[in-house]
């Protein structure tokens, strides 16, 4: 039996290699079942068995196999055996990322470090130990990177590589840098904002479409304000018809919500079409998808919008606008509907509240200064009468 950290016993389960097994343990990010693949061999007459690596980590039998077979001959040593000789190892910002990939939790961000890692970091700075990294070098990197990609991943791809070199440091194979990398400005306030024929060639577009799934999918964005992911992850049994409400899954703020769910919500749900995935909007062979319909940029580009308009985060937007601009919904409120984790996300929003309440106030005024002066104005009193 294999163990756990804490000494519980878990059934072994046999691939079709032998040598490999795996044992039904729990990813530490969703906390859902997930397969960890262990190693057998025997190496100078001892038997040594080790982890391979977790499925959440795209192992699988096939490569947990290949790492025997290289264990075997002799091609890379153990992990024991390379903590062992971690003095006399050259400590280089790739053998960290191997060392790192094996001890780091599953995680959902693993596929996109790993991707951001191989096709971004490495090339330049895989073959450096940490000591040998000079601050130009990160400057340089920091500089190519920005002329193709957004800041904020710039920024996500320099705290990928100082978290590498932190993890070697905390656990003392190498030394680490001898200054802070500087983080690129970021502005999270990007909006997209749509006119009223904007609105109008989009809804024409949508309605126009085809595909049933994109179409649905773009106009549950427009009156729900959810994110894509939200949407991704939405079933059917977090759809509450009975007491109109939607159960939101892991938003981004953290913790699980719940929104009411509006008219326009509720029918366009009804009439959705279902199939045997638990997923409103399934992926391939009904699992959860991980982006979003591709018609849906066909149909930003039918409605005539920018190539840089991104479509569920601008019908997002123009959801929160729409409320905030009535002078009817307090941030507070607004905030809770847009899940946001704090009032500082909400705050953006606030100018439209404003600007609301200030043309209400200025009609007031209007319409006072236009009594008081022996003008004929429509004035309400508090019981609605005119």
């Amino acid at each position: 039996m294999a163990e756990g950290k804490k000494g519980k016993a878990f059934k072994r389960m046999k691939t079709s290699y032998p040598g490999v097994f795996y044992i039904e343990g729990t990813s530490l990010a969703t906390g859902k079942p997930e397969k960890i693949f262990y190693i057998r061999y025997r190496k100078a007459g001892k038997m040594i068995e080790e982890k391979a690596g977790r499925q959440s980590q795209d192992m699988t039998p096939a490569r947990a196999n290949q790492i025997r077979a290289e264990r075997i001959q002799g091609k890379s040593p153990s992990r024991k055996e390379a903590r062992e000789t971690a003095a006399e190892i050259k400590w280089t910002v790739d053998r960290l990322w191997q060392e790192y990939v094996h001890d780091k939790p599953a995680t959902k961000g693993w596929s996109t470090d790993r991707y951001r890692y191989e096709k971004y970091l490495k090339a330049s700075l895989g073959n450096k130990e940490p000591h040998s990294i000079v601050q130009m070098d990160v400057h340089r990197l920091r500089i190519n990177l920005s002329k193709t990609l957004a800041p904020q991943t710039v920024k996500h791809l320099l705290r990928l590589l100082a978290r590498i070199i932190n993890f070697g440091l905390k656990k003392g194979l190498c030394p680490g840098l001898k200054f802070k990398i500087e983080m690129p400005r970021v502005n999270n306030l990007r909006t997209e904002d749509l006119s009223v024929e904007q609105l109008t060639d989009l809804l024409k577009a949508i309605d126009q479409e085809p595909d049933v799934q994109a179409a649905n999918f773009m106009r549950l964005a427009l009156c729900t304000g959810m994110r894509r992911g939200e949407i991704f992850k939405l079933q059917w049994q977090d759809v509450d018809f009975e007491r109109n409400f939607l159960h939101i899954r892991q938003p981004k703020g953290g913790k699980d919500v719940t929104i009411p769910l509006n008219q326009m919500a509720r029918e366009l749900l009804e009439s959705h079409p279902r199939s045997d995935s638990p997923h409103v909007f399934p992926g391939r062979a009904g699992k959860q998808r991980t982006r979003y319909p591709k018609r849906i940029d066909a149909i930003r580009d039918k409605a005539g919008l920018p190539p840089d308009f991104r479509p569920l985060h601008g019908l997002r937007h123009f959801f929160a606008s729409q409320l905030a601009s009535s002078g009817e919904v307090n941030m507070h409120v607004l905030q809770q509907l847009l899940g946001h984790k704090s009032a500082s996300m909400t705050a953006r929003y606030s100018h439209l509240r404003d600007q609301a309440l200030r043309q209400a106030s200025n009609l007031a005024g209007d319409l006072l200064n236009q009594a008081m002066n022996g003008n004929q104005a429509k004035i309400v009193n508090l019981k609605g009468e005119e």
